[in-house]
């Protein structure tokens, strides 16, 4: 946008032009309460009690499945309501007379003011990656009860707690991101404790991400094919919405679908021919592919590829998560997974080490609390929300999906024979590969009610389509057996497993794969942020070599430690996982912290207990769990100790170790230990810095001390948007008033203006 055209949209507006914003007595109205609202919460409240009473309260030797989505369904509704509406109410006040960086800081590329339904759809997809799938399937190894307790009560009282109030600071100070919000409000230590955190997490996350789509992608045709399509059919979408029919997002939606769903099927005709052949690739060869990719997605406009990518891949994956509900409460399947297991106390669970406190929260992570989000509502939301009010959709209500996310998944793990379930996700190195051994191993775990044969992984890998199934690691081969488990009970039978099975892994790729395109561009905001501090031209977004620069530092970065995991003998997610899960529980500390503060800041005193708790909460399991990582002396647990386990070998001449069958892979252990190790000892130190600092300016606030605010200063909005997802009446009729006013004054449409100056 030229200098005028923003100087004219910050002056005085022309008469005649409509309120940016519903008058308190038209909000008044919407928020009334009716006889039939009363009714209708009661009935929810009473759906969320009984499906918690027969999960926590009335179980027995086994549980059906509908229980599960009941009382998920029930308690986000609540929360939403009336958790984040009193948030909402007394710590944010919403004002959409005030513009947002979109508007204010509009480039046509990365600020762009964008309908909300779509943001949604490209927040959640951003925001949705590996954890609420592989995080809940994992932690079923500790029992059903434990992990359906912290994705749902955590979600509502943490994770979309700091969602949304992170999307919110830093969307009035000009969409920065978390790393340089925390050097305004924290001071020269505790923010450059809070850039090294951040950037240094945001490697590990995004690498994680990517090995799970490799994970999933690999020796898959029907995957590749499928998800590979999803790109070229995304940029028709963007460019379609953007030149040839803009506004029209109904008409770009069922364009959307209707080629997805063909891309989808299309991966089944291509089965058997040399195109499949073709596409039977190997995991070194799509982690380089998804490196090219992540940084090419990356630098393109936000318009083109991202967002209409993402918004696609929304209706994928909330329309799959809907349907896994809606075939649960049909089908109801019966689980036979015990409330809690033996692993949760013992901490020797074949899947992953460690007692059910600290490691079952950090396993779960993205489930019900992620630190990874708050980068996302801090990078590319904050820049592309049209009003304030907007946020509370957005930032709590797309964070309460994923979770519902999270709980499916879990629920389709549970449904999953156990004795399979093991075999499925212990390490190639306990079952050793083969079906008889894998078999020999699981009977060997002594467990009650678990066992399985040769011909039970036999006929499973049959009917998914699959050679083998045995150490499918990674938690995604097992959400796509369990989906299949369940879906072919409703639609086709046995000789449709094979179909689901697929369509979950290419379902599963195109879920994590958004949150690798969106994660390495907020990456590059972070380091634009941090490096300006120095060379403050990198601050300027609109500059495409700071941005292929920056890029292509972060990419190579993630790139890197995504290539040590798929070449890790110990079987890379198994020993990444936990500290994917460690970082970023300790980045939603670190982010919890900075929102203390700002609020604290604001005049805030008792009302900060809904920041503190969850910080506070978060701060103890994942210091501890950090203190594990580094100092156990179990192998199994401590990175520390196993680097010392296999280097002894190695200088007592022993050319084979566990897992390492040679000499090599015994040197690959001792250096990716190292690694991740030192890795780890930098993420607490980082986040203990910052989360004291935190503390100390949180209580200077508290006593009148050391105010400041980094908002930045308010700017006139010249634009209307709905808040909700589903527009009043009111909102609409005002919506058509702006219509109107555009037609006579089109230098006010940002869309209009910037296709003039293109």
């Amino acid at each position: 946008m030229s200098e005028a055209t923003l100087t004219s949209r910050e002056s005085t507006p022309p008469s005649g032009m409509p309120p940016t914003s519903l008058s308190a007595k038209e909000r008044a109205r919407h928020d009334r309460w009716t006889p039939p609202k009363v009714i209708a919460w009661i009935l929810i409240s009473a759906i969320a009690g009984l499906g918690w009473w027969m999960l926590a309260i009335h179980r027995g030797e086994t549980v059906n499945g509908i229980w599960f989505v009941l009382a998920a369904v029930g308690s986000y509704f609540i929360g939403y309501r009336f958790y984040a509406k009193y948030i909402q109410d007394k710590l944010v006040h919403p004002d959409d007379e005030r513009a947002t960086p979109a508007e204010y800081d509009y480039n046509g590329r990365d600020f762009v003011p964008t309908d909300r339904r779509i943001l949604y759809g490209h927040h959640f997809a951003a925001i949705a990656g590996a954890g609420p799938l592989v995080g809940p399937v994992l932690s079923a190894q500790m029992g059903y009860l434990p992990s359906t307790i912290w994705i749902i009560v955590g979600v509502i009282l943490a994770g979309a707690v700091q969602d949304y109030l992170v999307l919110v600071i830093s969307m009035r100070r000009g969409g920065r991101s978390l790393g340089q919000m925390a050097k305004d409000e924290l001071g020269r230590v505790g923010g450059i404790a809070a850039l090294v955190a951040t950037l240094t997490i945001m490697l590990i996350i995004v690498a994680i991400l990517a090995m799970v789509v490799v994970n999933s992608l690999a020796a898959s045709s029907w995957g590749v094919w499928s998800v590979g399509l999803t790109i070229p059919i995304a940029l028709l979408m963007g460019l379609y919405l953007r030149y040839l029919r803009p506004g029209k997002v109904l008409e770009v939606s069922v364009m959307g679908i209707i080629l997805l769903v063909l891309a989808i099927a299309s991966g089944a005709w291509i089965e058997n021919t040399s195109i499949a052949t073709a596409l039977h690739l190997g995991r070194p060869f799509l982690a380089w592919a998804i490196i090219i990719y992540g940084f090419v997605a990356s630098i393109l406009p936000v318009w083109m590829l991202l967002a209409p990518r993402d918004y696609l891949s929304t209706f994928m994956k909330v329309g799959v998560i809907t349907m896994l509900a809606i075939s649960i409460v049909i089908v109801r399947p019966i689980i036979s997974v015990p409330a809690m297991s033996v692993y949760a106390h013992t901490g020797t669970g074949p899947v992953f080490s460690g007692k059910l406190f600290p490691f079952l929260f950090v396993t779960i992570a993205c489930g019900a609390l992620s630190g990874f989000h708050a980068t996302i509502a801090s990078g590319t939301t904050p820049k592309l929300i049209e009003k304030e009010s907007q946020a509370r959709l957005i930032g709590y209500g797309g964070m309460l999906m994923e979770s519902f996310v999270a709980i499916m998944a879990l629920v389709a793990a549970l449904c999953v024979d156990r004795g399979i379930y093991f075999a499925m996700n212990s390490p190639a190195g306990a079952t050793g590969n083969t079906v008889q051994s894998a078999v020999n191993y699981v009977n060997s775990l002594g467990l009650t009610g678990v066992h399985t044969d040769a011909d039970a992984l036999t006929t499973t890998a049959n009917l998914v389509g699959e050679t083998s199934i045995i150490s499918r690691t990674g938690g995604a081969p097992t959400l796509a057996v369990g989906l299949a488990t369940i879906m072919h009970q409703l639609f086709g039978g046995q000789a449709m497993m094979s179909f689901w099975y697929h369509f979950a892994i290419m379902f599963e790729a195109l879920f994590i794969l958004t949150s690798v395109d969106a994660g390495t561009r907020v990456a590059r905001f972070m380091l634009s942020d941090a490096l300006g501090n120095f060379w403050p031209r990198l601050r300027n977004h609109s500059w495409k070599v700071g941005s292929w620069l920056t890029t292509a530092i972060m990419v190579a970065g993630w790139g890197s430690i995504l290539l040590m995991g798929v070449n890790d003998p110990l079987g890379g997610i198994n020993t990444l996982f936990p500290l994917f899960g460690i970082a970023n529980q300790l980045l939603a500390a670190v982010a919890l912290s900075i929102c203390l503060v700002v609020f604290a800041r604001a005049g805030h005193k008792w009302r900060l207990l809904i920041i503190f708790v969850p910080m506070l909460f978060t701060a103890v399991i994942t210091v501890y769990g950090s203190w594990l990582k580094i100092f156990s002396p179990d192998p199994k647990i401590g990175y520390w100790a196993n680097h010392m386990t296999y280097k002894r070998a190695i200088a007592a001449g022993k050319t084979s170790l566990g897992q390492a069958k040679d000499i090599d892979e015994m040197h690959t252990v001792v250096g990716n230990t190292a690694i991740q190790g030192t890795m780890s000892i930098i993420f607490v130190v980082c986040a203990l810095i910052v989360m004291i600092a935190a503390c100390i300016r949180t209580v200077q606030a508290l006593r009148g001390h050391n105010i400041i605010n980094t908002e930045d200063p308010a700017k006139p909005s010249h634009l209307f948007a709905p808040s909700g997802f589903i527009a009043s009446k009111a909102e609409k009729d005002l919506q058509d008033e702006w219509d109107e006013f555009y037609e006579t004054h089109p230098e006010l449409d940002l869309e209009h203006v910037h296709k003039e100056h293109a």
